[in-house]
C-alpha cells in the first residue's frame, strides 16, 4: 500500500505587509482600526486619492446630508411659526449639495486622520490579485506596484446595477452614484426602483417641490419592513404628491435632448426631465481578477464568506456590501472588526449582534429592529401591540412632527419586546433606546422597563412609555 506524500507546507515568507485592505469604506476602515491597535503592519488600498470609499463620497453620507437640508426646508415652510412670513426661497439639487460637499469634506479629513494616528499606510491606486498573497497596484501615473501581504481583505463595497439597454452616458439618465453630479434644475424625475435608495431620493426630492413618478417593480414599498410601516410611508408619500406605480417594468428608455421617456412593459409611458435608475447594486469585485488568486464572485459580484468572513481561500476575508446582507454602513464597520479578531485569533467566537437596526432615511425617516408582525404571525408566537402616535407627544407638537409612530410588539406572557418599529422624524435615533433594552439578558429585556423608568419630559423618548403602557392594557 503506497503512503500519499504530505502536502508540503509554506516556507517563511518575508511579506510587504501582515495585512493588505482593499477598500476605505466602512468594512475597511473598521478592519484597519482594529488591526492596527493589535500592532498589526497594515496598508489599505483605495483607488481614489481621498478615503472613505462610496459611503462617504456617493452614497450615505451625501443622501442623508441632502436629505436633511431638504426636511429643514420643508419644516420652515410647514411650520406655523412662519406663517405670515415670506416662504424660503426655492432651492435647486445643486444648491444643497453644497452641504453635502461640506460634509464630505469634513468626514474625509477626520477618516484621513484616523489611519495616519494608527501608522496604516494609505495606497492609492487600483488593486488586483496577482496571485493569493500578492497584488498588483496600478497608480495615477500608470506606474505599476507589487505589495504582498500575509492576508488580504476585500472590502470593494458596491456599484449601482446599470443594464446594458440604457445609455447611462445621457446627460438626463442617472444611477445612484451620478445623481451626485446633477447640474440643472428638473422639473419632473422618473425613479425606477422603489427600494431604500429609491424611496429616499423620492423623497428628496419631492420635498424641493420636484413632480416624482416613482416606480415600484414589487407589489408594495420596502416589503421587507413592517406592514404598517410600509403602509404608512406608501400614504406620506402619496400624500405629498409621488405617484407610485407597483408592479411595473422597464421595457426601454428613451432619451432626448428634451427629456426622458420611459416605455413600461404594461404599455405605459412616462416623459420627465430625467431618469433615476435605482433598481439594485452590485459588488465591486470586476477589476479585482478574482481567478488569480482562486476566488470566484457569484452572479451579482458578491463573494461567500463564513461565520468569521473567511472566503474559500483562507488568506483572503471579505466584509461590508461585497458580501451582500445586510448592506447597512453600521454592520460593515462590525464586520470588520470581527474579521480582524478572526485574523488574529481563529477562534474568535464574537458576532454581530443578532438584532441589527435599520435606519431608512425618507421624510420621515423610518427605522426598525427585532421582528415584524408578519414574522411573529408566520411562526405562531404569541404578541401583542403597544403604539404611540407622535401627534399626542408634548415634544412632538412642540416641533410640529406630528407625523409618525412608535410600535413595540412583545410576547403576551413573558412581556419579552420582539421587535420595535418607527416611523417619523429621527426614528433611526429614538429606535436605540428600544434596542438597547432588547439587548439585555436574564429577563432584563421586557416592556415594563418602559413602564417603570422615568424618561424626561418634553422628549419624543416618551413615545416608547406611552407604547409601553397602551400594549399593556390590551393583556387580559
Amino acid at each position: 500500500m503506497t503512503k500519499t506524500s504530505a502536502k508540503p507546507k509554506k516556507k517563511n515568507i518575508n511579506y510587504d505587509y501582515d495585512v493588505i485592505i482593499i477598500g476605505t469604506g466602512p468594512g475597511g476602515e473598521g478592519t484597519a482600526m482594529e488591526l492596527a491597535k493589535k500592532y498589526k503592519k497594515v496598508a489599505i488600498v483605495e483607488r481614489y486619492k481621498d478615503v472613505g470609499g462610496g459611503c462617504t463620497h456617493w452614497g450615505t453620507i451625501p443622501s442623508k446630508a441632502l436629505r436633511q437640508s431638504v426636511s429643514r426646508l420643508i419644516d420652515y415652510n410647514s411650520n406655523p411659526l412662519f406663517r405670515g412670513h415670506e416662504k424660503a426661497k426655492h432651492l435647486t439639487f445643486p444648491d444643497i449639495l453644497k452641504h453635502a460637499s461640506s460634509v464630505i469634506r469634513k468626514q474625509v479629513q477626520l477618516r484621513s486622520g484616523f489611519y495616519d494616528r494608527n501608522r496604516v499606510e494609505h495606497i492609492v491606486g487600483e488593486a488586483s490579485f496577482i496571485n493569493e498573497n500578492t497584488l498588483k497596484i496600478v497608480k495615477d501615473d500608470d506606474s505599476v506596484d507589487e505589495l504582498s501581504a500575509k492576508q488580504i481583505v476585500i472590502a470593494t463595497g458596491s456599484k449601482p446595477y446599470k443594464p446594458d439597454d440604457i445609455d447611462f452616458n445621457h446627460p438626463r439618465v442617472y444611477d445612484s452614484d451620478t445623481i451626485l453630479s446633477l447640474k440643472h434644475d428638473p422639473r419632473s424625475i422618473i425613479i425606477y426602483g422603489a427600494g431604500v435608495i429609491g424611496s429616499e431620493y423620492a423623497s428628496i426630492f419631492r420635498g424641493l417641490g420636484v413632480k416624482v413618478d416613482l416606480i415600484n417593480t414589487r407589489d408594495r414599498l420596502l416589503s421587507f419592513l413592517d406592514d404598517e410601516m410600509s403602509d404608512s410611508l406608501s400614504y406620506h408619500l402619496w400624500n405629498n404628491g409621488v405617484v407610485i406605480r407597483h408592479g411595473e417594468q422597464i421595457e426601454r428608455v428613451e432619451a432626448n435632448d428634451d427629456a426622458v421617456i420611459v416605455h413600461l412593459e404594461s404599455g405605459k409611458k412616462m416623459r420627465a426631465d430625467c431618469l433615476l435608475f435605482a433598481n439594485g447594486r452590485a459588488g465591486n469585485t470586476a477589476d479585482l481578477n478574482l481567478d488569480n488568486a482562486g476566488l470566484k464572485a457569484d452572479g451579482r459580484g458578491q463573494l461567500k464568506v463564513n461565520d468569521h468572513y473567511q472566503t474559500t481561500v483562507s488568506n483572503i476575508y471579505a466584509v461590508g456590501d461585497v458580501i451582500g446582507y445586510p448592506s447597512l454602513a453600521s454592520a460593515a464597520y462590525d464586520q470588520g472588526r470581527l474579521a480582524a479578531s478572526a485574523m488574529i485569533d481563529n477562534q474568535s467566537t464574537a458576532k454581530l449582534v443578532e438584532d441589527i437596526p435599520t435606519g431608512i432615511y425618507t421624510i420621515p425617516e423610518i427605522s426598525s429592529v427585532g421582528k415584524t408582525e408578519q414574522e411573529l404571525t408566520e411562526a405562531k408566537i404569541p404578541y401583542e401591540v403597544g403604539r404611540s402616535q407622535f401627534k399626542h407627544l408634548a415634544r412632538a407638537q412642540i416641533t410640529n412632527s406630528l407625523v409618525g409612530s412608535l410600535k413595540i410588539l412583545f410576547h403576551r406572557d413573558t412581556k419579552e419586546i420582539l421587535g420595535i418599529h418607527c416611523f417619523g422624524e429621527n426614528a433611526a435615533e429614538i429606535i436605540h433606546i428600544g434596542q438597547a433594552i432588547m439587548q439585555q439578558k436574564n429577563g432584563g429585556n421586557t416592556i415594563e422597563y418602559f413602564v417603570n423608568t422615568t424618561f424626561n419630559y418634553p422628549t419624543m423618548a416618551e413615545a416608547f412609555r406611552v407604547a409601553a403602557l397602551n400594549g399593556l392594557n390590551r393583556l387580559f
